[in-house]
């Protein structure tokens, strides 16, 4: 019983990265710092990049970031804890985050969010078994005109259903390659968070690939501009889509 027991101790001080990890990162993070012109707005990148390491942001990673910073662990923990991209327990090589919020929900996100947990046998912010994969519910995914939609590692999986999203997460675990809708190939968790950390992507075509947004979200843009859109995306109550704006 006793060890289920806490006193209120003080946690023993983080570890050390082996020496040679150090030097690497430590070589990485100068990369990094010269990039701004007050070292500690060099946070975020340096969080991502020791959650590059070992794929969640340890101890040890906020230690080393408030060495290198010259930040107190209390100053690194506040920020690490605040955002949700910054993991704070291991993960899987795949993070699974399928929109939850209004406009998906209504057009299948919570269904496949629930279908996902039963066929994952994972409950939210939960890793399968084998370390694959990583199933939250976000908020936004900002692409509400592909509702409903999932991302894998930040990569667009666009109007999805419990059916695909299923059979996406299959073919993950099994090793089979799986494309975005859009958006460059798909890497683990770990690369992503080194190109998240401002390292360059060196993999042949990944930079070139691309998708833009979907046709609701450019008229609105062209309607914020001042430009008349040349047809109607959505048509009044009544009246057939087949019918364009005169």
């Amino acid at each position: 019983m006793t060890d289920q027991i806490s006193l209120g101790m003080p946690q023993l001080p983080a570890p050390a990265y082996p020496a040679e990890v150090h030097a690497r990162l430590a070589a990485d993070a100068g990369e990094i710092i010269a990039r701004y012109p007050d070292s500690r707005s060099a946070l975020l990148p340096m969080l991502h990049l020791v959650q590059s390491e070992e794929g969640h942001v340890t101890r040890t990673g906020m230690q080393f970031c408030a060495d290198t910073l010259g930040l107190t662990t209390a100053e690194v923990t506040a920020v690490a804890t605040f955002y949700s991209m910054y993991r704070r327990k291991p993960s899987g090589d795949y993070q699974v985050g399928v929109c939850t919020n209004t406009l998906c929900a209504v057009m299948g996100g919570d269904a496949i969010f629930e279908e996902l947990k039963r066929h994952l046998a994972v409950g939210n912010n939960e890793t399968t078994e084998d370390g694959k994969i990583t199933l939250e519910h976000i908020e936004c995914n900002a692409a509400c005109d592909f509702a409903p939609v999932v991302m894998v590692n930040w990569e667009f999986f666009d109007n999805q259903t419990p059916e695909s999203a299923k059979k996406m997460v299959d073919d993950l675990r099994a090793g089979r390659t799986v494309e975005p809708t859009r958006g460059a190939p798909l890497c683990t968790f770990k690369e992503t968070a080194r190109i998240l950390a401002g390292f360059p992507d060196e993999r042949p075509g990944a930079v070139e690939a691309t998708g833009g947004a979907g046709p609701a979200s450019l008229v609105g843009l062209r309607l914020a501009k001042g430009e008349n859109p040349s047809h109607r995306i959505v048509h009044p109550r009544g009246e057939s889509s087949g019918q364009e704006g005169e």
